[in-house]
């Protein structure tokens, strides 16, 4: 990979804050579920487990794209996966009836848009010439 094209380090840098923004989302998304716990108001384990989660999930993904921004393709095939997976299986969960409120699933959906943009930029046509598939 070619660490000093600007058009590579581009991409990894707006990756980058695509993550950070997840972040912080996922640490207001914990917030929340604190806040209305604390309220009085119903939070399920799985709104627990989720929202605590999350934002430790953040902090991996950031780290393995900085790892692919230095050339690591192996973190490079990991956040391509991981931002394409993460956003269906999380949404997909949310779509159970029962499973959450809708306040919790918009919020989680809301969460989840960085981490789509994330999807598309590993998937553009900078990071694609930066690790082409091998045979």
């Amino acid at each position: 990979m070619e660490s000093n094209n600007p058009r590579i380090q581009g991409a990894f840098d707006t990756a980058k804050n695509s993550i950070k923004v997840y972040g912080a989302l996922s640490a207001i998304a914990l917030l929340a579920v604190i806040v209305v716990s604390s309220s009085g108001h119903m939070v399920n384990t799985f709104m627990w487990v989720r929202a605590a989660l999350l934002p430790a999930v953040a902090v991996l993904i950031y780290r393995m794209t900085v790892s692919a921004s230095r050339g690591s393709r192996r973190a490079f095939e990991r956040v391509n996966a991981l931002t394409v997976i993460m956003p269906i299986a999380i949404t997909g969960v949310d779509l159970i009836p029962g499973i959450c409120p809708l306040w919790y699933a918009v919020m989680q959906v809301v969460c989840m848009l960085p981490v789509i943009r994330v999807a598309f930029i590993t998937r553009g046509s900078a990071l694609r010439a930066a690790f082409p598939k091998m045979r």
